[in-house]
C-alpha cells in the first residue's frame, strides 16, 4: 500500500520533523505525484514570503500603549 501524504506531512518534511524513513517515502512520492510536488513548491514559496514580512505596530498603537503605561505609573523600560 502506498502512503498518502497530507499537507501536514509536507510541513513536517519542510521543517525536518519527520523520521528519515518517512522522509525517503515522501521524496519518492514527490517525484511520482505532480500535484503533491506542486503543493510542496507552493508551501516553500509561501514560507519564503512569510520570512520576508516585517510587522510593525502603527504609530497610533505605540502611542496608545505609551499613554496607558504612563497613566498606570509604569516605569520606562
Amino acid at each position: 500500500m502506498i502512503k498518502s501524504f497530507t499537507p501536514n506531512d509536507l510541513v513536517r518534511y519542510i521543517y525536518q520533523e519527520m523520521p528519515e524513513v518517512e522522509q525517503e517515502l515522501l521524496m519518492q512520492a514527490l517525484h511520482s505525484d505532480q500535484s503533491l510536488m506542486q503543493e510542496y513548491v507552493e508551501m516553500l514559496s509561501t514560507i519564503e514570503q512569510l520570512d520576508q514580512v516585517r510587522l510593525q505596530p502603527s504609530e497610533k498603537v505605540v502611542n496608545a500603549i505609551k499613554s496607558m503605561a504612563h497613566s498606570t505609573g509604569l516605569q520606562r523600560v
